[in-house]
């Protein structure tokens, strides 16, 4: 069972309905106690980020998540993948859940159009259970103006967008947070949340 936290997230009914698709048992919840229980969490996220904190703040699950990623996998998808660092700047200083080392800023280009929207081949950085089954080239589709800034270490793979931005990481353990949203990413998207299935059990 995973546990896919609702925050009310924008993005939150399109990872349930991919999970539906793929037969993967999970339960949309804002309950402390069904966290605990569930065998994985993912946390979503669309929009500014310190409103996103503030909402999930106001759920009292920020505890509850931080000590359950000790314990079993937890994905962050876009905003919600940001939400994993430390900190960011958008439109106040915020802070994130501190699960990853690392900050989010805008993305720095004057070269490219801001937000960041479309597909973009991920160049993968490390192995993981995440790609497993996956031919490459991956393409995956991403919608965002600000990016995560972290050490080379946590990053499974990267996008370049006049730079490269991280497009999948971890924190070596049981977080793992993408940039992209997987869900809306075709196959090779879904084959991914299939794995990330798979590393709960």
């Amino acid at each position: 069972m995973i546990a896919v936290i609702d925050y009310s997230a924008g993005n939150l009914f399109s990872v349930s309905n991919a999970l539906s698709y793929l037969g993967i048992e999970h339960c949309m919840t804002m309950d402390a106690d069904a966290i605990r229980k569930a065998d994985a969490m993912i946390l979503p996220g669309v929009g500014a980020f310190p409103t996103a904190m503030e909402s999930l703040h106001g759920t009292g699950l920020v505890s509850t998540i931080c000590a359950e990623a000790k314990k079993k996998p937890l994905l962050g998808i876009c905003l919600g993948m940001q939400m994993l660092f430390e900190e960011s700047d958008e439109v106040t200083p915020c802070k994130g859940l501190g699960l990853i080392p690392g900050s989010v800023h805008r993305i720095p280009s004057q070269k490219v159009i801001i937000p960041h929207m479309g597909w973009n081949e991920l160049e993968i950085r490390q192995d993981s259970p995440l790609f497993a089954g996956i031919d490459l080239p991956m393409y995956a589709y991403f919608v965002h103006s600000y990016q995560a800034f972290c050490d080379n270490r946590y990053l499974l793979a990267t996008a370049d967008y006049d730079g490269q931005i991280p497009a999948l990481v971890t924190d070596g353990g049981y977080v793992f947070g993408a940039q992209f949203h997987p869900e809306k990413s075709d196959e090779k998207g879904l084959q991914m949340l299939r794995n990330f299935a798979e590393v709960t059990k």
